[in-house]
């Protein structure tokens, strides 16, 4: 099967790292497509092949169809690979998880409004209005609910990482970008996100690619991404590289970083930088870093 996944500026595009985690997490192959948040074309015109979608992520299937609504890929995609675990296996934990999905696809604007995903800066200090505090409380109580109830093994909602647990992984950066105040048990399911390799990746390349978007800036104090800290790293122009082939597609290195005091190559920007930006997140490169 053939999927190609229209998504915005991975820094900003909160509904995009839902569509892509659904490709990502579960082992299936899709080309991806970048819509630039930038430029005077609004979404719907850089997109005007797949009307009738209008925003992103959208998903055009092989004999042309379109889907764009995260949840209608979520569901497409699981009947299509349904032994990828899109939904858990267990059918009370598999309700409990459409449940927790279908709310968060349709509720809590407050928190949107207010906390615009921006995986480029945190803030901390801030005045949080009453509706979002509401919508924090809502978190903790469905969260704790979701978990109580299917009791995983791991960190996640409803047994292993399901399309539940993609839907709120953006719930996961605001709280964590703008330092909102959760109890302990919904912390520790934010920082399980913050630490998964897949939202890395989407972090890093948001890092790597895409302007500095004014218009999600906020007045607030800002600190450090709250995150795993990432080996300090930096793009740089001359050295002797470790690796003599770019440690995804094999091809010639024209690119260099150094990591840790330790240079390595890439065979171009976009490669080096989201390694520069994160390198842990990158299986790929780790193998040849720690050989």
């Amino acid at each position: 099967m053939t999927y190609d996944l229209y998504i915005g500026d991975r820094s900003y595009s909160s509904w995009s790292l839902r569509g892509w985690l659904l490709f990502e997490k579960f082992g299936i192959p899709v080309r991806t497509h970048l819509v630039d948040f930038s430029q005077d074309a609004g979404v719907a015109a850089q997109i005007a092949a797949l009307a009738p979608a209008r925003t992103v992520p959208s998903v055009q299937l092989e004999d042309g169809t379109v889907l764009s609504e995260s949840l209608s890929i979520a569901e497409e995609l699981a009947s299509r690979h349904p032994d990828a675990g899109l939904w858990p296996a267990d059918p009370s934990a598999r309700a409990i998880a459409r449940n927790l999905t279908s709310e968060m696809h349709a509720g809590f604007g407050p928190l949107r409004e207010f906390c615009p995903m921006n995986m480029r800066a945190a803030y901390h200090g801030i005045d949080v209005p009453e509706d979002v505090t509401s919508d924090l409380r809502r978190l903790e109580v469905i969260w704790s609910h979701a978990r109580a109830a299917t009791a995983p093994k791991g960190p996640w909602l409803a047994g292993p990482y399901s399309v539940a647990d993609a839907f709120y992984a953006p719930v996961a950066a605001r709280i964590a970008g703008y330092g909102l105040d959760v109890d302990g048990a919904a912390q520790a399911y934010v920082a399980a996100h913050l630490a998964d390799p897949a939202f890395r990746r989407w972090r890093a390349m948001g890092a790597a690619r895409g302007a500095d978007l004014p218009w999600y800036r906020r007045p607030y104090p800002q600190t450090d991404w709250p995150g795993p800290d990432p080996i300090p790293a930096e793009a740089v122009d001359e050295g002797t590289p470790e690796n003599t082939a770019c440690p995804y597609s094999g091809k010639p290195i024209t690119h260099l970083g150094k990591f840790d005091g330790r240079v390595f190559g890439f065979c171009n920007a976009f490669c080096r930088d989201k390694t520069v930006a994160d390198a842990g997140a990158w299986p790929a490169f780790m193998a040849v870093y720690d050989s």
